[in-house]
C-alpha cells in the first residue's frame, strides 16, 4: 500500500502545504497566502501567528481536498518556515504580540549590547555566528527592553514553524537547524546555550524542547484533526528552518555539497560533517537537519531582487516577445561577456555576506556613453554572480569543500544566468529535474521519521536528479575573474563615501 507524507512550509508570503509518494514525487500541493506584514516603524516587520495558523488549516483543506488521499493514509507530517522570528507566548501559550519576522531590522542597540556583554569573538564561539538584528535573541531582547508590560507575562518563545506545531499536538518543540538562528544555540554540539542564557538573564524555562529533524516529536491532537481535515495520531516530526528543508529538497547532504539559490535574495549553502567557523562572522554557520552534519551559508540581500528593480524601474523593451526576464535576458545576451566593463554592486538592501552591513548601498559604475540597458542587465546578472561568489571566496578561505554545486531559484531557469554564474564560480554547475522547495525538505523529513526511507541521504540518491550540467567556458571565466578583482574593490570604496 502506498503511503504519504505532508511537508508544510510556513513562509513569509503564505503557507504551502504538498503531498509526496514514497518515491518522493509531489502529488499535489497548496498554498494560501498571508496578510501582507506590517511595518509600524520603518524597518520594523510582524505578522501574526493567528494568520499562519488560519493558511495552514485552508492549505490543508484544499490539499486533502484536491489530492483525494484518504487522511488515514498520511504516515507522518513534516514542518518547515522561516527563520528566525520571534512568537512570545504566556502560561497558557497564548500569543502576547504579533511576531518579530525574520527581516525586522529594529535590534540594532541589542546586537551592539550583546557584543559588549558577550564579545564578539566569544558570541562566534559561543554560537558560531555573529550578532545580527534578524535573530531570534536580538528580538527577545528588544521586547524586554522596549515592552516591559509584555515581557512581564512571558514564559516562552517559539519560532515561525514552531507556533504550528504548537497547534497541531499541543508540543513546544523545535529542531536544531532553526534553533541555529536564535543566537542561543551552541551549534557545535548541538544543544542550547548555559552561557547564553546566562550572559542575557533568560530562564532556560522558556526554550522550547530540542528535537533533531527527522525525530517525531508529537501527534496531531483531536482539535486540530477537527480543524485541518487530518487524522488524530499522525505523527509530527521536528522538521527544518527554510534553507535547511530547502537544501534537502535539492540533495545538499553530505560535504562536497553546495548549492547557489537566486530568488528574491540569495543563498550559497553547503553541506559539511563538521561546525566549520569562519571567525569573522561573515558565514552562517548551522546546523543541517541530518544528524552529526552542519552547514555553512552566505547570504545576498538583493539578488533577483536586484532583476526584479531594473524591470519595475525601467520596463523591458516594447513588443518584447516572452516574459518580461526573457525579454531582459535577450539583451543583456546581446552584450559581451564582462558588459563593456560596466559594475554593479547588488546592495540595494544592504548586505550580509560578506559586509554584515545594513547600511550600504548599491552601485552601477563604469558606464560611458556608447553604454547602453543590455549592460546594465548583464552587469547585474554578473554583479549578483560576483556577491554569490563571494561566500564560495570564504569557503576556500576556511577550507569548505566545493565539488557540486546545484543552482536553485529563479536564477536557474535563466540559461544565461546559468553560464554566467558557471564562469564567475569557475565550476561547472548544475540544474535538477525539478526543484520543489522547502516544504519537499519537511515531507522528506516527515518520511524518514515514518520509517518510508532510511535516512536523508536514501531518499535523495532515489529521487534528486539532475537535469543538465554547465561548463564554465574559459575565456569567458578568465574574463570573469579580472571583473571579479574590480567588483572586490567596490564595497571599501562605498564604505569610505557614505
Amino acid at each position: 500500500m502506498t503511503r504519504y507524507i505532508i511537508g508544510i512550509d510556513i513562509g513569509t508570503g503564505g503557507t504551502r502545504a504538498v503531498l509526496v509518494d514514497d518515491t518522493g514525487a509531489v502529488l499535489a500541493s497548496a498554498t494560501h497566502e498571508h496578510l501582507p506584514f506590517a511595518s509600524p516603524q520603518n524597518g520594523w516587520a510582524e505578522q501574526d501567528p493567528h494568520d499562519w495558523w488560519n493558511a495552514c488549516k485552508q492549505a490543508l483543506a484544499r490539499l486533502l481536498k484536491e489530492s483525494a488521499v484518504q487522511k488515514t493514509e498520511i504516515a507522518a507530517i513534516g514542518l518547515t518556515g522561516q527563520m528566525h522570528g520571534a512568537i512570545l507566548l504566556d502560561e497558557n501559550d497564548e500569543v502576547l504580540r504579533p511576531a518579530l519576522i525574520w527581516c525586522d531590522q529594529r535590534t540594532q542597540e541589542e546586537c551592539d549590547e550583546l557584543d559588549r556583554a558577550v564579545g564578539t569573538k566569544r558570541l562566534v564561539e559561543l554560537t558560531s555566528n555573529p550578532a545580527l538584528t534578524n535573530f531570534t535573541l536580538t528580538k527577545l531582547m528588544w521586547v524586554r527592553t522596549h515592552e516591559p508590560e509584555i515581557w512581564k507575562r512571558f514564559r516562552s518563545f517559539l519560532l515561525p514553524k514552531d507556533y504550528i506545531r504548537l497547534q497541531l499536538t499541543g508540543v513546544r518543540a523545535t529542531d536544531v537547524s532553526d534553533a541555529s538562528g536564535t543566537l542561543l544555540l551552541d551549534v557545535a554540539h548541538r544543544r542550547w546555550s548555559q552561557e547564553m542564557l546566562k550572559a542575557t538573564h533568560l530562564d532556560a524555562r522558556c526554550l522550547p524542547q530540542l528535537f533533531e529533524s527527522q525525530q517525531v516529536v508529537g501527534k496531531i491532537t483531536a482539535r486540530a484533526a477537527l480543524e485541518t481535515g487530518l487524522a488524530e495520531g499522525t505523527p509530527v516530526v521536528a522538521g527544518a528552518g527554510d534553507q535547511a528543508a530547502g537544501a534537502i529538497g535539492m540533495g545538499i547532504v553530505k560535504a562536497g555539497d553546495v548549492s547557489a539559490t537566486i530568488g528574491t535574495s540569495g543563498v550559497v549553502f553547503a553541506a559539511t560533517d563538521q561546525p566549520f567557523l569562519d571567525p569573522q562572522g561573515r558565514l552562517h554557520t548551522f546546523c543541517h537537519a541530518i544528524p552529526n552534519r552542519w552547514h555553512v551559508m552566505g547570504v545576498t540581500q538583493a539578488a533577483g531582487l536586484s532583476l526584479r528593480w531594473f524591470r519595475d524601474t525601467f520596463g523591458t523593451i516594447d513588443g518584447a516577445s516572452g516574459s518580461a526576464y526573457e525579454s531582459l535576458s535577450r539583451e543583456a545576451a546581446a552584450i559581451p561577456v564582462g558588459a563593456d566593463g560596466v559594475l554593479w554592486a547588488p546592495y540595494l538592501m544592504g548586505e550580509r555576506t560578506p559586509h554584515l552591513d545594513s547600511e550600504v548601498r548599491g552601485a552601477l559604475l563604469g558606464l560611458s556613453a556608447s553604454h547602453g540597458r543590455g549592460h546594465i542587465i548583464r552587469a547585474i546578472l554578473e554583479g549578483v554572480a560576483f556577491s554569490l561568489k563571494d561566500s564560495l571566496t570564504i569557503f576556500a578561505e576556511i577550507g569548505v569543500p566545493v565539488n557540486d554545486i546545484r543552482l536553485g531559484g529563479g536564477g536557474a531557469l535563466s540559461p544565461l544566468w546559468r553560464q554566467i554564474q558557471a564562469d564567475v564560480y569557475a565550476k561547472p554547475v548544475s540544474q535538477l529535474v525539478a526543484e520543489q522547495g522547502a516544504a519537499h525538505g519537511a515531507a522528506v523529513l516527515a518520511g524518514v521519521g515514518a520509517g518510508l526511507w532510511a535516512s536523508v541521504d536514501d531518499a535523495c540518491s532515489r529521487f534528486v536528479r539532475v537535469a543538465s550540467v554547465v561548463d564554465p567556458v574559459k575565456q569567458s571565466s578568465d574574463k570573469l575573474q579580472e571583473q571579479y578583482k574590480l567588483y572586490r574593490a567596490i564595497y571599501p570604496a562605498l564604505k569610505q563615501i557614505r
